[in-house]
């Protein structure tokens, strides 16, 4: 029996569902998979601690190299799964030609309408810290909105009730994600640059658990890719 690998991801569904796949590929591989899953900052800990193995997976570098540089001479990089971005969206039913950029959230028109509170996730994720920054930077506090974290289900369940009554709101998201699989969501112009652009969903491994797989295990772990539309897809049909 080969040695059982202790495979982390962050507790947010998207993670889940890449790392059911790498965790299948190591089960094919002839390894016993152990999950374990905590919020952002509590994972990369317990990478640095040892407590796992493999982690799928840091988003490098605007997201989450804060996190992995402490420890980067512990860990190596396999592959990038995907490559994921963030985004501040609207319902697409919002008309483009009055709400196209973040820069329009200051519109009469668009103030009029638009819910001010902007529920986000966990405080702990990039997507997080930028929109923090950027009620700021676009003098969007002094207009009345305000960005809150939260859980998934605060940060989800939020919006759809919002597009279920047909009202306008934002939701400070990324690709990939399940929501954008049964909901139409426009992507917002954010011209400062604020939102960290593409990063590599980069799975990492610790350079003293790579003993415990042999070869052709790690060659396949270097190899795998998923892409963005793939991971999306695996993350709604988990939900």
């Amino acid at each position: 029996m080969k040695p059982v690998i202790r495979l982390g991801h962050i507790d947010l569904s998207f993670h889940a569902a890449s790392a059911e796949v790498v965790a299948a590929l190591l089960r094919l591989h002839g390894h016993e998979v152990q999950m374990l899953k905590a919020p952002h900052e509590k994972m990369f800990e317990m990478l640095g601690r040892g407590e796992v193995d493999v982690m799928a997976s840091a988003w490098l570098p605007a997201s989450h190299e804060k996190y992995l540089a402490p420890i980067r001479d512990q860990v190596r990089e396999l592959t990038v799964l995907y490559e994921p971005y963030c985004i501040w969206g609207v319902p697409d039913y919002v008309p483009e030609e009055v709400l196209a950029s973040v820069d329009d959230l200051r519109k009469p028109e668009v103030l009029a309408r638009m819910r001010r509170a902007i529920q986000g996730i966990n405080p702990g994720a990039g997507i997080s810290r930028f929109s923090a920054a950027m009620v700021e930077a676009y003098g969007l506090s002094e207009l009345g909105y305000r960005f809150q974290s939260g859980s998934e289900e605060d940060c989800f369940g939020t919006y759809e009730r919002a597009v279920a009554a047909g009202e306008w709101a934002i939701i400070p998201l990324w690709h990939p994600q399940f929501l954008h699989a049964r909901q139409r969501i426009r992507a917002l112009h954010e011209p400062k640059g604020m939102l960290g652009g593409q990063d590599a969903a980069t799975l990492v491994m610790r350079r003293d658990a790579e003993p415990k797989m042999d070869a052709a295990t790690v060659r396949a772990l270097e190899g795998l890719y998923l892409g963005n539309d793939v991971v999306t897809a695996i993350d709604a049909q988990l939900q």
